[in-house]
């Protein structure tokens, strides 16, 4: 019966969803807004459900003893910041935005920098040239990223306008091909989902 219900609710919802895009009717705008207005109820609880997975997992991984040091930091912070932001709220000079522009901040860039080893990383193993294929991909990547560096126009006059045309037709091209075909997937996936074909979103098996 959970199921069900579950199933019809989203059917319902989803049909909604998907009609008022090809409908002008002022109802189809009203109801559209309070959709989203209830979707930010629905992150709210999401967000509740997401501490508590985290602290749930915190628990289970402090007993291997190392560690248990990273997850009673991790514990520190998601419980310090919602407790200095009640207290002294979000204004720019409190204990918050300290911790927010001190801690957090310089942590997000540090993540973000270690992106680009890990792209150069996966870019280095790409690049060989051990096919033809590769081998144009690898000179097509070389004369792009000349021509971004200040060595584009010391190489040649030739090397930017080359780079404009591989951006503007064969990377548009494949570009536009990958668009489509995330497009294609993502409708086939909602419709399976709404219709009820695809229920590995309720938990367990398909049945």
């Amino acid at each position: 019966m959970d199921r069900k219900l579950a199933l019809g609710i989203c059917f319902i919802f989803g049909v909604i969803m998907f009609a008022q895009y090809f409908s002008q009717h002022p109802m189809a705008r009203a109801v559209n807004q309070a959709v989203l207005e209830y979707w930010q109820i629905i992150f709210a609880f999401t967000l509740l459900v997401g501490v508590a997975s985290f602290m749930k997992s915190s628990f289970r991984k402090m007993r291997k003893p190392s560690d248990r040091p990273y997850q009673i930091l991790g514990l520190l912070g998601l419980i310090s910041m919602p407790v200095l932001a009640l207290v002294w709220g979000i204004k720019a000079g409190t204990p918050f935005m300290w911790m927010f522009e001190n801690v957090q901040a310089p942590m997000q860039a540090t993540v973000f920098s270690l992106l680009a080893f890990f792209v150069a990383s996966a870019s280095f193993r790409g690049f060989r040239a051990r096919s033809l294929q590769a081998a144009i991909l690898l000179g097509a990547a070389s004369i792009i990223l000349l021509s971004r560096s200040s060595l584009g126009g010391i190489v040649s006059d030739y090397l930017p306008p080359v780079a404009e045309w591989i951006r503007n037709n064969p990377s548009m091209a494949a570009r536009r091909a990958i668009l489509i075909g995330i497009g294609l997937g993502s409708l086939t996936t909602s419709l399976r989902v709404i219709l009820g074909i695809e229920r590995t979103w309720l938990g367990g098996s398909q049945r």
